[in-house]
Parts: structure tokens; sequence; C-alpha cells
């Protein structure tokens, strides 16, 4: 939501400038000079972008409405679920925790967290690499190696729409040009009438530079911004989920490992060791109550 209202500042400073200039706002719907741009920025997109990207991006660009998911409650909830996961499996044995990680869905231990549930792909991760653990065929680095190459693929896919957004900001700039060069190959054919009709072909030309580059500093470029920080947000609680699950293999006890996953949240969201301890000690609490 605080992107929606950094768009709006952006468009009421820019329009409202206009205004105290004495500029009529009739003037920027050129509606030609708007086609021109929006139209050739959309078939670059369509003709530089696969099918999938795409609606990867549409996806995406709907969470400019929502507020980050990645909060100081949601990752004490992880620690919180990883600290049961490990604490279960020291009590009772590795085998204890096959049938949660076999169907997190059905899990009580999962349910407990339903903060994590709009993190499937995260959540199968963690139940991917304890089955790992489960199975005890692969060094903990072994482990650790293979979780960061799935984090750089996942890295990899989901910086893909950004970079398509990117990659339509830095063109739109050229593409006002484009627009601007039409506007004026319109006025030179107007060059022996009334001098108000040159003056307004003159001005829907710089309208259509003045569109591309505000489109694409004002608008664009800031979204996919946005848009990569979320990214990062993301990939961070796969770091986090990593970290946790390598100490675990290591065999350190389940409040260390839960200590390396909580370093790996970074210092804004990051809960205190106090805290983190105290809330898994809760769990514990809970479960044998």
């Amino acid at each position: 939501m605080l992107a929606l209202v950094g768009l709006l500042v952006v468009l009421v400073a820019v329009l409202g400038g206009f205004a105290m200039a004495g500029g009529p706002f009739g003037v920027l719907l050129a509606w030609s000079e708007w086609v021109v741009i929006c139209g050739t920025a959309l078939g670059t997109l369509l003709v530089s972008t696969p099918m999938p990207v795409i609606k990867a991006l549409a996806g995406k660009l709907g969470q400019l409405i929502k507020a980050s998911p990645y909060t100081h409650a949601l990752y004490l909830d992880t620690l919180k679920l990883q600290y049961e996961l490990y604490q279960l499996a020291r009590k009772d044995g590795l085998i204890a925790i096959e049938s949660h990680i076999e169907r997190p869905a059905e899990s009580a231990v999962f349910k407990k967290y339903p903060s994590l549930g709009g993190h499937e792909e995260v959540t199968a991760s963690l139940c991917d690499a304890l089955r790992i653990v489960l199975v005890g065929s692969v060094p903990p680095h072994d482990l650790e190696a293979m979780l960061d190459a799935e984090i750089d693929v996942h890295h990899e896919e989901d910086a893909r729409p950004i970079q398509t957004l990117q990659r339509v900001s830095d063109s739109l700039p050229g593409i006002g040009i484009v627009a601007a060069v039409l506007g004026i190959v319109v006025t030179m054919q107007s060059l022996a009438g009334p001098i108000e009709e040159i003056g307004h072909h003159v001005a829907s030309a710089l309208v259509g530079t003045f569109l591309g580059v505000l489109l694409a500093y004002g608008f664009v470029s800031p979204i996919a911004s946005n848009l990569e920080a979320r990214n990062a947000e993301a990939t961070r609680l796969y770091h986090v989920m990593k970290a946790g699950v390598v100490a675990f293999a290591k065999g350190f006890p389940p409040i260390m490992a839960v200590e390396f996953a909580r370093k790996a949240i970074g210092a804004h969201d990051r809960p205190s060791f106090l805290e983190m301890e105290t809330a898994c000690k809760g769990t514990r609490a809970k479960g044998s109550a």
C-alpha cells in the first residue's frame, strides 16, 4: 500500500507543479502520444518476454496493494516451527518427524503456524531438506551446497519478471522520443497553417517525451525496485530455513540450530535471543500440556 501512496505522490507533485506554472491539463491529453508510448511498450514486452514470465509479472504487480508478509511475527513463527520439529526429532528420533514433513498440510505442528501457509515453496524446501537429513546419506556440507543451489534457482526465477519490468523502464524514454519525432513530422506538415495549430502539434510532440521519461523514472522503475526488494525478502526466508536445517544436520541441539536460523534474519525483523528462547520454550510447554 505504501508503494501506491508513493506513486500517488509522484502524480500529484508532477500535475501540481504543472498547474502552478499555469499549464492547462488538456495539453497532456494528447491521446496519440499515449497510444504510441503505451502500445509500443506493451508490444516490446510481449515480443521479448515468455508467457510464464508475463504471468509471474502480473502476479507480482498485485503485491503492490498488499503489505509485506515478511514481518517479525512471521520470522518468529519460522523459528518456532523449526524448533518444534528439531525437538521432536531429538526426543523421539528422526522417524518421528516423517509424517509431519511428508504431509505438512495435515501436520499438527505445521498447522500451529498459519502465517507460513502462504509460503508453500519455502515449506516444501524445508520438508525436502529434512527428508535428506532423515535419510542420512548426505553430509551437512553437501546439504548446504544443495540448498544454496535451490536458493539460487529460486532467486533467478523470481528476478526474471523484475528484469523484464526494468527493461521496459529503460526503453520508455527512447519510445517517448519516437513519439515526439512522429509529432514533429505532423508539425512539419502544418507549417503553412495557423500558428495556433503549429503550437498545438509541437506541444503534443513534447508531451510524448514527457510521458516517456515520467513513466520510466516516476512509475515503472520505482515499481521494479519495490518488487526487487520483496524478492530479496522472499530469498531471506529461504536462507533462514537453510541455516537452521544445516545446523541441525550437523548435530547442534534444537535451540542452537534455531539460533543459527535467527542469525540469518535481517536486523530489522530479527527477534532477540531471549525472545526466541522464550517463544521456543513456550511451544515445548504447550506440547507437554
